[in-house]
């Protein structure tokens, strides 16, 4: 998908995904929705030809933390254009060892009632452009973009951590299984 040389790289888009670079800003627009991203580094320039990027390094390109912050951002742009065409998504895993939990999808937001047999349900609100569904004992979190889509499912496990109880014994909660990754293409 890329090619490297010492002090540039090339990254391929999916078909559909068309990139506009204005300034310190990427913006990506393609079939699953539109991401802007803020584009900081002064010693990468980055320009589209198509759905052809060039990344050229203003470094040396011999030291290895100008090679590493090169092959980062090849890393997120790939993301970016996998995301917007073919989608991300994370899994977590339901463990309800004590108290019978429900999880369900109300709006953009994910209820988690009875946790620990408490009294009033916990809610997680979804980070904008995420969508999240249970199937069975799993929830699924979807999306276009890889760093929302961590977000919201990092949000859901840090909902229900426990403070007061031994871990070793209270193991109900929810809990990561499979980190946001791009889909399969289908």
């Amino acid at each position: 998908m890329s090619t490297e040389d010492a002090a540039r790289a090339e990254v391929t888009l999916p078909s559909g995904v068309k990139v506009e670079i204005s300034g310190r800003k990427i913006t990506a627009q393609g079939p699953k929705g539109r991401v802007v991203r803020p584009f900081p580094s002064d010693v990468l320039h980055v320009t589209a030809h198509g759905n052809q990027l060039t990344i050229e390094l203003g470094l040396p390109s011999h030291r290895k933390r100008s090679r590493a912050l090169l092959r980062t951002w090849v890393a997120h742009l790939q993301n970016l254009g996998g995301g917007l065409s073919r989608g991300v998504e994370a899994r977590l895993k339901i463990v309800a060892a004590h108290f019978p939990m429900k999880v369900s999808v109300k709006g953009d937001e994910l209820v988690i009632e009875n946790f620990l047999g408490e009294k009033y349900p916990r809610s997680v609100h979804l980070v904008e452009g995420t969508t999240a569904r249970v199937d069975g004992e799993f929830v699924l979190v979807e999306g276009f973009d890889l760093e929302l889509v961590g977000q919201s499912a990092a949000a859901i496990e840090r909902t229900t951590r426990i403070r007061e109880y031994d871990p070793r014994v209270f193991q109900d909660g929810i809990y990561l299984t499979e980190r946001a990754h791009l889909k399969e293409a289908s």
